[in-house]
């Protein structure tokens, strides 16, 4: 089984039936995916698509359906509360696309979580697809190929073009995670390689990291100490001036801390094999293997 979503994963869909959620619902259901459920307060009682339940709350949608895995497509300034309610209704892995959450309300999130059992994947991210078996999020699931190389990316977009190389060369994925480029995410680039280093169905990591913060320095720590696959690695951003965000509301260097020349010199410090260039992605991964 591939980690945190499978063909066996029970979603239901927070903001189902607003435009974002209703669009992306039906490209999940097309998928494959399991959707089980859907959760628009005062919506309780339709059906969306004529098939899929809508509840008032998360605490009826799982009791009644059995649904083990959200995805929230809520508004910004709500999805925290709905972060939150997905994890009192004991749900375990939260996978939250919205961006422009604010920082203080992730904190809040992110503490909250500390002592539950629900896993968080972005916000701000693509979502999660073990391709073949689920797909959940916004991702273009049509690129993916089943196989064992694990992917983990600050960027969605990224994720897409390093996807795409990987599948033209033959090359399949075994579970593919954006994580979110916001300064505080629920799931880390250490976290995921953490759980591909656990899972029998990864044998090597593609890591697309960028500037901003430590999280990549400190999974090139690990990668040294604990990982027994092979990883490689791309650092979007070379080219960014000190002190401009890039894109992602994470993606800035501050106080010489975060630069991409220091992301790539700590990853090839412990054995990562850096692509030099976003076109060179798919070509490192087919030479590590």
């Amino acid at each position: 089984m591939s980690i945190l979503v499978s063909s066996r994963t029970k979603l239901l869909v927070q903001g189902i039936t607003g435009g974002e959620g209703s669009f992306h619902t039906r490209q999940m259901l097309e998928y494959g995916t399991r959707v089980v459920a859907g959760v628009t307060p005062g919506k309780g009682g339709e059906k969306f698509e004529g098939k899929v339940p809508v509840f008032d709350t998360v605490a009826d949608a799982v009791r009644e359906t059995g649904a083990d895995t959200s995805v929230i497509f809520v508004p910004a300034p709500f999805a925290a509360d709905a972060i939150m309610e997905a994890a009192d209704s004991g749900l375990g892995l939260v996978v939250c696309i919205t961006e422009g959450i604010p920082t203080l309300d992730m904190l809040q999130v992110v503490r909250y979580l500390e002592n539950r059992e629900t896993t968080l994947v972005g916000p701000n991210c693509p979502g999660v697809i073990t391709p073949g078996q689920c797909k959940i999020g916004i991702m273009p699931g049509f690129i993916h190929t089943p196989g064992r190389v694990g992917v983990v990316s600050r960027s969605g977009t990224l994720t897409y073009e390093a996807v795409w190389q990987l599948s033209e060369r033959g090359i399949g994925q075994s579970t593919c995670m954006g994580i979110g480029g916001d300064p505080v995410v629920g799931t880390t680039h250490l976290d995921a390689l953490r759980m591909f280093n656990e899972d029998p169905d990864t044998g090597a990591v593609l890591m697309i990291g960028e500037i901003g913060g430590t999280a990549e320095e400190k999974a090139a720590e690990f990668v040294r100490e604990k990982m027994d696959k092979p990883v490689v690695a791309f650092i979007a951003g070379r080219t960014a001036p000190p002190g401009r965000r890039m894109g992602h509301a994470g993606a800035i260097i501050s106080g010489g801390v975060g630069t991409a020349q220091s992301k790539i010199e700590a990853l090839r410090d412990c054995g990562v094999s850096v692509a030099e260039s976003p076109a060179e992605i798919g070509q490192a991964v087919a030479a590590v293997l």
